[in-house]
């Protein structure tokens, strides 16, 4: 596929005109807005009604709506942001859904894919595997890096209402939109991704243990052992609350370890047994399989169930949730390489994760301070000045910016907690190519303030 040229220069205004226009040949593209709408309406009502006017494409105010009435502009690909930045806020805003750049176009002889911005993960998984079988990220990411390390082009409307690519945008912007937040630097059409060769048979096992069966050991042993192992074997670790089998109405600590092994399971067993006794792994707790089976099994999905069922949008249930994150001071990629920065001296990452069904403010009370609870616990025994996060497990907790005059003041805050020492540069890309800060968000990347001592506007 390639890249279509730059287009001529167009108002950000208009821009949104031209996106509802162009996304979808379908007449029904705005009741299809309106479902999005419908779909998050429950985190809508918790925070701030929609607004009870809507301005469909054809209505000729459309294009000015955002400049008459100071209203912002949220971009929506697939949704997946924990605290709801795409589709809430505090001021008024419009949402610009990326649902219908959904499509994913695999190039076998390249190697690559060209993924839309408004695709799904799953989406992603399923036509690399129709096309070729295999393929992938995520759990391989101790031998092929994360996503972004393998993106090699990318398509951006930027504040100009260019469609720029990775020639036309100049690497500075490239380094800065592969992990450094696409929605604070323009509209993200697509990323061209480089795909990678998987066996045709993986591995996957879950073993747990609680605190009465040593997990305390087990978990001791983990550490030591997931940040060092073979490439081919990457081991999740999963502690959860649970019953106690020896004492009724008591409370344990189950330790379940997670793994995804490139191979087969003979190998797997001799590999751990080897470097990881105390998890007492049996060829029985191994099952062999497809890459593709193993992106269902890793999603929960019960066993048996149909590849398609990856292309799902809907979820079966809706649950309320909080994601925090920490860092345990992992890999070869120096730190500058993307603004990913959590690597060498990084032995992993913590989630901390909260999910539940009740409705009301005294629910949501009571599971936030728990969840707050326990980060606050962890602070003595992990990453320090400052303490780290992972972007995609956002978290307004650490921080979140007005937007106003001490922006940059207020994105520093969790800017380093983010990104460290790549949040300078950072802010340097997003002062050149977004001066007036049109795309933002409570923890987008702000613009430099008029003097900042020791900092210049030259980008490196």
């Amino acid at each position: 596929m390639t890249p279509p040229p730059p287009l001529t220069p167009v108002s950000p205004l208009l821009l949104l005109l031209l996106f509802v226009l162009v996304s979808s040949s379908s007449a029904l593209l705005y009741d299809t807005f309106l479902q999005c709408l419908l779909n998050h309406t429950q985190v809508l009502q918790q925070q701030q009604e929609p607004s009870q006017i809507l301005h469909a494409p054809t209505n000729s105010s459309f294009p000015t709506l955002l400049g008459r009435t100071s209203t912002e502009l949220r971009i929506r690909s697939g949704g997946h942001d924990f605290e709801g930045t795409s589709y809430v806020s505090r001021a008024p805003f419009l949402i610009l859904d990326m649902f219908n750049f959904w499509s994913v176009d695999v190039d076998v002889e390249q190697e690559t894919a060209w993924v839309g911005s408004g695709a799904t993960v799953g989406e992603l998984y399923y036509r690399i595997w129709e096309k070729r079988g295999g393929g992938g990220y995520g759990n391989m990411l101790r031998k092929y890096g994360l996503a972004s390390d393998n993106v090699v082009d990318t398509q951006i409307v930027d504040v100009e209402g260019r469609v720029l690519d990775r020639s036309s945008m100049g690497e500075d912007l490239f380094w800065a939109i592969r992990g450094g937040g696409g929605a604070s630097f323009g509209v993200i059409l697509g990323y061209r991704v480089k795909l990678v060769p998987v066996p045709n048979v993986v591995t996957v096992f879950r073993v747990a243990k609680t605190i009465q069966e040593n997990a305390t050991e087990l978990v001791y042993q983990w550490q030591n052992v997931a940040p060092r192992t073979d490439n081919d074997l990457f081991m999740r670790l999963l502690l959860q609350p649970v019953s106690s089998k020896i004492q009724k109405g008591a409370k344990t600590v189950n330790a379940s370890v997670l793994a995804l092994f490139l191979g087969n399971a003979d190998r797997l067993v001799s590999l751990v047994n080897e470097e990881f006794p105390e998890l007492g792994l049996k060829k029985e707790d191994c099952a062999e399989m497809s890459w593709i089976e193993s992106a269902l099994w890793w999603g929960d999905f019960d066993s048996g169930v149909a590849v398609e069922a990856l292309l799902d949008r809907m979820p079966k249930s809706v649950n309320f949730l909080k994601r925090k994150s920490d860092y345990v001071k992992m890999g070869e990629i120096p730190m500058s390489d993307a603004p990913f920065p959590h690597r060498a001296g990084n032995l992993f990452k913590i989630q901390y994760s909260i999910s539940w069904s009740e409705d009301g403010i005294e629910a949501e009370q009571s599971n936030l301070a728990e969840i707050r609870e326990l980060y606050n616990f962890m602070t003595p025994y992990v990453s320090k000045k400052p303490r780290r996060a992972f972007l995609n497990y956002r978290d307004l907790d650490i921080g979140i910016t007005d937007n106003g005059e001490n922006s940059y003041r207020e994105g520093t805050v969790y800017g380093v907690k983010y990104f460290a020492e790549n949040f300078k540069r950072l802010v340097k890309v997003k002062t050149a190519v977004d001066p007036q800060n049109f795309f933002k968000n409570e923890q987008s990347i702000p613009v430099l303030p008029s003097k900042v001592p020791n900092m210049s506007l030259q980008l490196n």
